[in-house]
């Protein structure tokens, strides 16, 4: 398999869903806590950018392998296997390969923090296998947008502020020959699940957007999504309060501290974000109007991340 073809499978162009709510991440560290722990950090980024190319490349794989209806767009264009004529055994060799990269660096990120790490992480792996592979993959039920956008959206940034501050105990696990004790710092805890919902509910958008598009191919290939489940309609109305929701939360942490005043600009990017949503509702294909999903999350997170950084850097200068 050639360079070209591997960034096909891997579908290289979506890891901006995960790297998106990483540099999140990394800017929320520093902005309130000043710091970063650099080396559990990049593992987790290593391991993290791995697992998402063998998730995205092992769901090309079974869509292939499921496949019912063998025309149409999805099934010749859109899956890079097909369309480069990849053999069986290179596809299973890179799933392996991947896959062994990711945990190996996921290892190292458990062995540089605590038990809290290994559990996310493990919880992580399991969840991004059973999205695409199994008797009944995640990603063929109603379910797909809730995990894909939860684990993605939320576990990555909240990770990535955790490894950075794990010696401050917002999570304590704690073991003895009776029990299990499990404590939660909701002062610390609270900032962290807020500032990541945006992310969440706009990867959970990217999701529902491609399930949209792909309700004509998805209901012969046996693959029952939320669109199928609730209809289009209702589909556009939960796609479009995503956003909606995105944007109160923003407010919400201006207001409570959790996010800088000049966050506040994020809402001017909204007006676009709001377009987009017109030009999908009244067109709603993979080759059109999907990447506006896309867009939208740029359009939503990339604000929010400079703005971090802008005032990270001016606490900086204040000391």
């Amino acid at each position: 398999m050639n360079l070209k073809s591997f960034l096909k499978v891997v579908e290289i162009q979506t890891k901006i869903a995960s790297v998106t709510p990483f540099l999140l991440g990394i800017a929320y560290t520093l902005y309130t806590f000043g710091q970063i722990k650099a080396l559990p950090v990049l593992f987790f980024f290593l391991s993290m950018l791995a697992f998402d190319m063998f998730t995205t490349a092992l769901n090309n794989y079974m869509d292939w392998k499921r496949a019912q209806v063998k025309s149409g767009y999805n099934y010749e264009t859109h899956n890079a296997i097909v369309r480069d004529r990849l053999s069986e055994k290179t596809i299973l060799i890179t799933l392996a390969v991947l896959f062994l990269f990711a945990a190996a660096f996921g290892l190292l990120t458990f062995l540089n923090t605590d038990l809290t790490v290994l559990a996310l992480g493990g919880l992580s792996f399991m969840i991004g296998i059973l999205y695409s592979a199994g008797p009944l993959p995640i990603s063929r039920t109603p379910l797909g947008e809730i995990f894909s956008g939860f684990f993605m959206g939320m576990v990555i940034p909240f990770l990535v502020v955790y490894l950075s501050i794990y010696d401050r105990r917002p999570i304590g696990i704690t073991l003895d020959t009776a029990n299990i004790v499990l404590t939660l710092n909701w002062r610390l805890l609270l900032p962290m699940v807020l500032i990541a919902l945006p992310p969440m509910l706009c990867i959970a958008g990217i999701m529902l957007a491609n399930n949209i598009c792909d309700i004509e191919d998805d209901l012969p290939n046996k693959r029952y999504t939320l669109p199928i489940l609730i209809g289009k309609k209702k589909a556009l109305f939960v796609y479009d309060m995503l956003y909606f929701v995105s944007y109160v939360d923003i407010l919400v942490c201006v207001m409570l501290g959790y996010l800088p005043v000049i966050a506040l600009i994020t809402l001017v990017f909204g007006i676009k974000v709001f377009k987009n949503q017109r030009a999908f509702h009244e067109l709603q294909t993979k080759k059109d109007t999907f990447g506006l999903s896309v867009m939208n999350l740029a359009l939503t997170v990339f604000p929010l991340i400079l703005s971090l950084f802008v005032a990270a850097a001016l606490n900086l200068l204040r000391r």
